[in-house]
């Protein structure tokens, strides 16, 4: 079964925690498995490796001075300063 063609199993929460070893299995087995706290939805119990087949692959860390140097080149910008000597401030 798919997750987005099966059923999701419901579950009472002191159901769900009497019984949280079959509630794992299943959300292993037979997908997610919904826990209800007073009649409305609680949370989802699903399998790790759902979880990470849903989740977006993390980027590997890239520094600023890599980024940096591998950016494309800006070409014909002149980055220079003029010098700056401050201001004339009266006191």
């Amino acid at each position: 079964m798919t997750a987005s063609t099966a059923p999701v199993a419901s579950w009472k929460l002191e159901d769900a925690k009497a019984r949280f070893s079959e509630l794992v299995r299943r959300a292993e087995q037979d997908g997610p498995q919904q826990v209800t706290v007073r009649g409305r939805k609680a949370v989802t119990v699903i399998a790790s490796e759902t979880l990470e087949a849903l989740s977006p692959s993390p980027e590997p860390f890239v520094s600023l001075y890599d980024m940096m140097r591998s950016s494309v080149p800006i070409g014909d910008i002149d980055l220079t300063r003029e010098p700056d000597y401050g201001r004339d401030v009266d006191l």
